[in-house]
């Protein structure tokens, strides 16, 4: 069976010229004719054309892109991509950047580029030419691009930036190829406004926040991003890869169970149960040493003159070489003064050290040498053995953010290392204090730094101590889990002794021999090898620096050439680079190497190395049997190499269907397939050793012989265990692997090598990957190195920066995402790069049939770097996480590789609301039905026929209680500069009524536009209007620094509500005639303005009655955050009703001081700042919000100074307290303020109660007595300013915790606290005495039961009368405030509020009456008596243990529906506002069913494409959405109305209009 699967090819001297398919054998297809892409040619051509000079067409490749380069690859890669042309072309929209965010000119300096030290890269980048486009026929090149209008200047000041769309045309690339944009229709609005549905108030009057474009000519349009989101759509129309499945509740299993689906198409192991591998006998030759101390002891005597390791410096010349005899003594110096202490030593800045500080046998010590003194290193390495201390070789810290430097801190805390041995240069370059010791590395522990050189001779008479036993650890090798995290494997001195003997008789080691080492000689290959096998051996290394090998790639060669060395040891990387390096291979001759040893041959691309080396150096020398692939990991150590020129040795490889290998299934594949790999062997098992392969996932059963698994290893030369870590050690060494009867093969246990692959025949090892470069997508595996070839084949000379390149997987919606981070080159354009991004999406779909969820390219040198300079991928994948990776270019495509979202939610439109009504009542469910108490007494009354005109109780008020003082205005300072008496108010009310008669000429009902600042005036003229019958309408003043888009809304304010003339003050009147103001409205459009500074003396002769209190009192207008401008009605019945009620349930009354800290023109902070004294004769203070911006602690302030016990404010205003007060609530305690004698303090709002808000409100100013159970919330809107807020005695506001995902279906699901997709939401204060509310379905009117989601409809007195409209029909919005059931209780007159919520009844305790009776008492007010009273008999007839609490979800009107289920903005927005600490405000809407985040950057420009696909992940992880568009803003681009509320649709007329400033624009595939 095995022989089936695999083909072998015997690689003979003169057969290898034509050894040319390499790792990627005709990986993709055959694209290039339509192209227009540099490539190589319309055939694959042999490796023997590299031994050419480069072509005159051709650019040739530096030695850096060439780590996964193969012509054969590229080929298949561009044959994909011509495939694809065939394909229908979606137009792929460009992001849109700001000119500071464009990447830097082509023509920048290059020194800053110069320094890279990265692991496939080296000197000679700059000497090449650029990438020519003569690859490609003259036909097929590229037109030139438009010219840019602004063409990448340096980034400017932020006042001076440029717009984020460049003027011109071309922003769009095709997958295929650039097309024009196609004539754009403005798409219709889908699911953003339930207004069409609901009726709505004034649609189109929307306040415009943003100018209108202009059109500058350059073809930008008006619709511009519009376009763009029209191209995505028309892009995502294509069907998805693989179809959804069937329907499915949305919980954690299902989703999991769709991200693994069971293809029953796909392939399955047929073969049997494998065998055991077994190793051929370890027969160790006579001569060689018992062990490492008695070689370095023959060889230190015997042979002391010969040389162990010779190092040459960066230019190539030998600098140093080290003696055995020298080894031997500088081993025992460094032994004795371990045990002894007879060494200097700095200590790190961290403090002293703990504990017992002497080095025993068995100690733990660090060895940090740098990679170019190997010798200070085997001295150091060789004195630990000789003491019996336990070395840890560990990198050189050069910073102290070195990538993964942490992990290294946490592996030598947990092996108690107090010592860390170095050599004199390293000590000095350390980062050290001002003090002069080495500074203390994060996550490190306090190390003593020992400099193992200049070290005093032991005494003539001191011996070693014993040579430890042999299950005691030899040395710690340092390794990394797929996780960045650090782990120490640990090697007995028995398994070091057995490793050495293993390679000593596979690489056929004898004494004399040279040694050529290019790896790093502190783990794994070149440690075993250059550093332990050798001194067995007593051969010869030469070890070249990597910092030479970036100069002279072909040094290594040289080193062979001059030492007749018969053995290398080399990486894949290094093979690519020394076959570039063409002028340095004259004098080359490699006929003495008979052992070449490629480190990484278990790499796909080795493959490829190992060929085109051999064909090109074949002619030096090189012997087909002499280049020898192996396999190893830290953790099993060697685990098979192929052996060189011995009699019987065989080479194989394997063309395998990838297809097949991502199911974990060997196939046989065409050679000329699209989708095939091409495997080495990587020779065979280690001597006396045992493997077998097992599966991947789960128990370890023996896989079948054609099946793809984990190799594990049975042998006495592995490593033992992980340092400190026992769980961890017990899963991967000691496991028992179980046959297919689930019985174990052996009691031996076999140790876990991270490799994956499978048996050949003849006992041949084949490694297609390993476990942490495993990505498990959707069901099938994908090996991250077979990514990274089809990446870099697509076009690695023109886009990809030396070749470095990082792939990694995220989890995301319960399934793995593929993410691609490349660094460019600095020459790349904007459209190039996307256009290189867009084919590596079409190639990795093409061969991999996997998506590619995220693609960004970095800037040169960004990626965070190994030692050694290669890629550091677990922190390149923290930074990716954590947005702090700053990539140039991003593109995000969860469209195309998110498969496993629930599918829509089905509406069933049979099921009506009367059976929903009876579905409640089976299942026991309560109507939504919630009531407040009653009021006292009927309309009927006399005390109600008394006091139903509020100006009447001004004037009762004035004549009664004169000098009462009624108001007080306070400034920034705290200081009172206005105080109104009753009498004052009422005698300068009459005087405004006697202008308004007099220079007004005013008719009765009238409508007066009140123009003011928050404060005095406006009350003032509020009941001035109201003395002579005219109707007031509060408009907020423009703001002066931005009449551009405040005024067009102040005039559309006095425009619609028909007002006949305007009144305000003569600040405000001398603003609105300002030259400024008048480039916005003329002047002369204004209606007659009166000025109130300017006032006849005159007492009125009469205040006028209405007739009825059914008529209009005052119109309320106001902008909604839908963006509509909706005035309402209010009748003199209203208004006290309304007044009556919030005096029963805050009991205020006139001896009380209300501090009112809100804006004063619409809603309840209009009530409570104009309305509420006169009517309950309380004192307000009031307390402008302009004013706290300038003094945060004033409005606290006041409430301690004048002891106030209910104070009202916005949400605005709190978070100005929370952000700007929380570093000095201490100042303010030594200041004396004090909170605690509040009682209620209410938040007026109308939305959802911001719970987050108020917590953090609350527990900040506990220290100041703030009691929690007084801050609450109220609720009003629209049709009723005031529904519920928290009275005086009412109980502590009641949360609950909803699901979130049940809210989406409109049902409401109580959940315990901290359980998964939780909601807190807390009630909305108590409903007011006299409302009655229900719930109700919006499209059915059916009532809802207390488990449904549903519109808050709401009965009161104190509804509004209707909506006031320029257009004066009314029909349409009758509906709003005349709703009747359709079922039940039919006759019942509600008002629709537009909200969505649910009721919940809750527990009480049961209050007395004794309160009330006192507050009575303390009353002399006849009507506040009258009122009290029957509020008291309603209390007394009509007590409960239960009252009905009132929660608020969110606006109707603001909900996006997607995929069927109802999200509220707000819940997307908390979740983005958590995803990143740079996110300082966040809005969300939808357009064409796209989901649209804009998120405020509180940083740099260069920080927001960080943000892109985090809130990308985000909003998918949480909410099952995918992001369609992310633009990232400045601070304050999102527009925020008076009351905090978000103005979302303002921002998306804005955005779609092209009137934001974006950052970037990121158009999610």
């Amino acid at each position: 069976m095995q022989c089936n699967m695999i083909t072998l090819v015997r690689c003979r001297s003169d057969k290898a010229k034509n050894v040319s398919y390499s790792l990627w054998c005709l990986h993709v297809a055959r694209v290039c004719k339509h192209v227009r892409w540099f490539v190589y040619g319309d055939a694959v051509r042999s490796a023997a054309a590299l031994r050419s000079p480069p072509g005159r067409t051709n650019r040739r490749l530096t030695r850096n892109e060439s780590r996964y380069h193969s012509e054969v690859r590229q080929e298949a890669v561009q044959q994909a991509l011509a495939e694809m042309q065939n394909r229908p072309k979606p137009s792929l929209p460009m992001p849109s950047k700001r000119t500071s965010m464009m990447a830097k000119s082509p023509d920048r300096e290059r020194h800053d580029l110069s320094s890279s030290s990265d692991e496939d890269s080296c000197a000679g980048d700059s000497e090449l030419p650029p990438p020519p486009e003569m690859g490609s026929p003259p036909s097929r090149r590229p037109a030139a691009p438009h010219p840019r209008a602004h063409p990448h200047p340096l980034p400017q000041p932020h006042h001076l930036r440029e717009k984020k769309h460049p003027p011109r045309d071309k922003t769009d690339i095709d997958l295929s190829d650039i097309t024009h944009l196609p004539t754009y229709i403005q798409p219709d609005v889908t699911h953003t406004s339930a207004g069409a549905r609901r009726g709505g108030a004034l649609i189109a009057d929307r306040v415009q926040c943003y100018s209108q474009p202009e059109d500058t000519g350059t073809g930008t349009g008006r619709w511009k991003v519009s376009a763009k989101i029209q191209q995505l759509l028309n892009t995502l129309k294509r069907p998805k890869r693989r179809p959804l499945p069937e329907f499915y509740e949305d919980d954690d299993i299902e989703l999991e169970i769709a991200a693994n689906p069971k293809d029953p198409n796909a392939p399955k192991p047929e073969g049997g149960t494998m065998t055991p591998a077994v190793g051929d006998q370890l027969v160790v030759p006579a001569g060689l040493p018992r062990n490492l101390e008695a070689a370095l002891q023959r060889y230190g005597t015997a042979s002391f003159k010969a040389n162990v390791a010779t190092v040459l410096d960066p230019n190539g010349k030998l600098s140093n070489s080290l003696t055995y005899g020298k080894l031997l003594s500088r081993s025992l110096k460094i032994a004795y003064a371990l045990l002894n202490k007879t060494f200097t030593s700095k200590s790190t800045s961290g403090g002293p050290l703990t504990g017992d500080n002497n080095i025993k046998p068995g100690d733990r010590v660090a060895l940090v040498y740098p990679n170019n003194d190997p010798i200070n290193f085997m001295c150091a390495f060789y004195g630990c053995l000789q003491a019996g201390v336990v070395p840890v070789p560990i990198e050189v810290p050069l910073t102290r953010r070195d990538a993964g430097l942490q992990q290294v801190g946490f592996l030598l805390g947990s092996c108690g290392i107090q010592y860390a041995l170095t050599s004199d240069a390293c000590l000095k370059g350390l980062p050290k204090t001002s003090s002069g010791d080495v500074v203390s590395f994060r996550g490190w522990p306090s190390l003593h730094w020992v400099s193992t050189e200049k070290l005093p001779r032991p005494p003539r008479d001191w011996i070693p101590p014993p040579r430890p036993a042999e299950d005691t650890p030899a040395h710690i090798e340092h390794t990394s889990a797929v996780d960045g995290s650090a782990m120490g494997v640990i090697v007995t001195r028995a398994s070091m002794l057995a490793h050495c003997r293993m390679l000593s008789v596979a690489c056929n080691y004898t004494e004399g021999e040279h040694m050529v080492c290019v790896l790093d000689f502190k783990r794994e290959t070149g440690l075993w090898h250059a550093v332990l096998a050798s001194v067995l051996n007593g051969m010869h290394v030469i070890f070249i620096p990597y910092a030479l090998m970036k100069v002279s790639p072909a040094s290594w060669m040289h080193m062979i050439t001059k030492y007749r060395a018969s053995v290398a040891i080399v990486k894949s990387r290094d093979l690519h680079w020394g076959l570039l390096a063409t002028r340095d291979h004259k004098e080359i001759s490699l006929s003495s190497l008979r052992f070449l040893l490629v480190a990484d041959g278990a790499n796909p691309w080795s493959l490829s190395s190992c060929d085109q080396f051999l064909s090109v150096f074949q002619s030096k020398g090189v012997r087909g049997d002499a280049i020898c692939p192996c396999a190893c990991s830290s953790e099993s150590m060697s685990v098979c190499i192929r052996r060189a020129g011995r009699g019987g040795s065989s080479a194989g490889r394997g063309v395998l269907s990838m297809s097949g290998l991502s199911y974990g299934v060997v196939r046989v594949d065409a050679e000329n397939s699209l989708t095939s790999l091409t495997l080495q062997d990587c020779g065979q098992v280690m001597p006396s050793c045992v493997i077998v392969v097992v599966k991947m996932e789960g128990p370890a059963y023996l896989c079948k012989t054609d099946e793809v698994g984990e190799i594990c290893v049975l042998s006495g030369a592995t490593g033992s265990g992980y340092w400190g870590l026992p769980g961890l050690t017990n899963t991967v060494f000691r496991v028992r692997p179980l046959d297919a009867d689930g019985e174990a093969i052996g009691e031996e246990h076999y140790v876990r090598s991270g490799l994956l692959g499978f048996l050949g025949p003849g006992g041949l090892v084949f490694v297609c990957g390993s476990r942490d470069g495993l990505m498990t997508v959707t069901g099938r595996k994908h090996n991250m190195d077979d990514i990274i070839a089809t990446v870099l084949a697509v076009e690695p000379m023109k886009f990809i920066y030396r070749g470095r390149i990082a792939v990694f997987s995220v989890r995301v919606l319960r399934d793995e995402r593929i993410c691609i981070v490349a660094e460019q080159r600095p020459d790349c354009g904007e459209e190039e790069s996307f256009q290189w991004m867009s084919r590596v999406l079409q190639a990795v779909d093409s061969i991999h049939q996997v998506g590619i969820y995220c693609l960004a390219l970095v800037q040169p040198n960004y990626l965070p770097k190994t030692p050694l300079g290669g890629i550091h991928l677990s922190e390149c994948k923290r930074r990716f996480l954590e947005g702090t990776l700053h990539p140039a270019n991003v593109l995000m495509c969860p469209h195309t590789c998110v498969t496993n979202l629930p599918k829509p939610r089905e509406i069933h439109s049979d099921v009506g609301p009367a059976s929903v009504i009876v579905g409640n009542l089976v299942q026991g469910n309560r109507l939504a039905s919630a009531q407040g108490r009653d009021m006292g007494y009927s309309d009927d009354s006399d005390a109600a026929r008394k006091y139903q005109f509020i100006s009447q109780i001004l004037r009762w008020r004035a004549q009664s209680t004169s000098d009462h003082v009624i108001f007080t205005l306070l400034n920034s300072k705290g200081a009172a500069t206005k105080v109104l008496t009753c009498a004052e108010l009422h005698k300068k009310a009459e005087r405004i009524g006697n202008l308004l008669l007099e220079k007004g000429r005013v008719n009765t009902g009238d409508h007066v536009a009140l123009i003011f600042p928050p404060g005095l005036d406006l009350i003032c003229a509020f009941y001035g209007c109201l003395y002579v019958g005219a109707v007031p309408v509060t408009i907020r003043p423009p703001h002066p620094q931005n009449l551009h888009t405040t005024l067009p809304t102040v005039r559309m304010i006095v425009d619609v509500s028909k007002a006949t003339l305007v009144l305000s003050n003569q600040s405000v009147i001398k603003l609105l005639r300002s030259k400024e103001a008048s480039n916005v409205i003329d002047s002369k459009a204004w209606p007659i303005t009166l000025d109130t500074d300017d006032m006849p003396k005159k007492k009125l002769p009469i205040l006028y009655r209405a007739p009825t209190a059914e008529m209009l009192a005052y119109l309320d207008f106001s902008v909604s955050t839908t963006g509509m401008l909706a005035g309402i009605k209010m009748s003199h019945a209203a208004v006290t009703s309304l007044c009556r009620s919030m005096k029963i349930a805050c009991e205020l009354y006139p001896s009380r001081h209300i501090a009112l800290c809100l804006d004063p023109y619409c809603g309840l902070g209009f009530a409570l700042w104009c309305l509420s004294s006169i009517y309950s004769g309380h004192h307000s203070i009031l307390i402008p919000p302009s004013e706290v911006e300038i003094n945060p602690a004033l409005w606290l302030s006041a409430v301690s100074q004048y002891k106030v016990r209910d104070t009202f404010c916005s949400y605005g205003v709190m978070e100005l307290c929370t952000k700007g007060l929380g570093s000095s609530v201490n100042q303010l305690k030594a200041k004396g303020i004090n909170l605690g004698c509040v009682r209620t303090c209410v938040v007026v709002a109308e939305e959802r109660p911001r719970i987050n808000l108020t917590n953090s409100f609350s527990k900040l100013f506990s220290a100041l007595g703030l009691s929690p159970r007084a801050v609450s919330t109220s609720f009003g809107c629209r049709v009723n300013i005031a529904i519920c807020l928290q009275g005086a005695s009412s109980p502590e506001p009641s949360t609950v915790y909803v699901d979130l995902r049940a809210l989406r279906n409109d049902r409401v699901s109580l959940v315990e606290r901290g359980s998964p997709h939780s909601l807190c939401l807390m009630e909305s204060g108590k409903l007011l005495p006299g409302v009655k509310v229900i719930t109700a379905n919006p499209e059915t009117k059916g009532q809802c039961g207390d488990s449904h989601l549903g519109e808050i409809w709401v009965q009161s007195p104190h509804n509004a009368s209707g909506y006031f409209t320029i257009y004066g029909d009314e029909s349409d919005y009758a509906d709003h405030f005349s709703a009747q059931l359709v079922t039940g209780n039919t006759g019942e007159v509600y008002a629709r509020t537009g909200y969505l919520g649910f009721l919940r009844r809750t527990e009480i305790s049961t209050s007395g009456g004794g309160d009330d009776m006192s507050l009575m008492s303390r009353d002399s007010d006849t009507e506040s008596l009258a009122s009290a009273c029957g509020s008291m008999s309603g209390l007394m007839s009509d007590s409960h243990d239960t009252h009905d609490a009132v929660f608020v979800v969110g606006a109707l009107d603001e909900t996006i529906m997607l995929r069927g289920m109802r999200y509220h903005p707000i819940d997307i927005e908390n979740s983005v506002m958590r995803c990143h600490k740079k996110i300082a405000e966040c809005a969300v809407f939808t357009w064409t069913n796209l989901l649209v985040v804009v998120v405020e950057l509180d940083g740099n420009d260069s920080e927001a494409l960080n943000l892109v696909p985090l809130v990308t992940n985000t909003v998918l992880e949480e909410h099952h959405l995918i992001v369609g568009v992310v633009v990232v803003v400045d601070p304050g681009v999102v527009p925020i109305n008076s009351r905090g509320e978000k103005q979302r649709m303002h921002l998306r007329d804005g955005f779609l209009s092209d009137q934001i400033d974006a950052i970037y624009i990121a158009y999610n595939m």
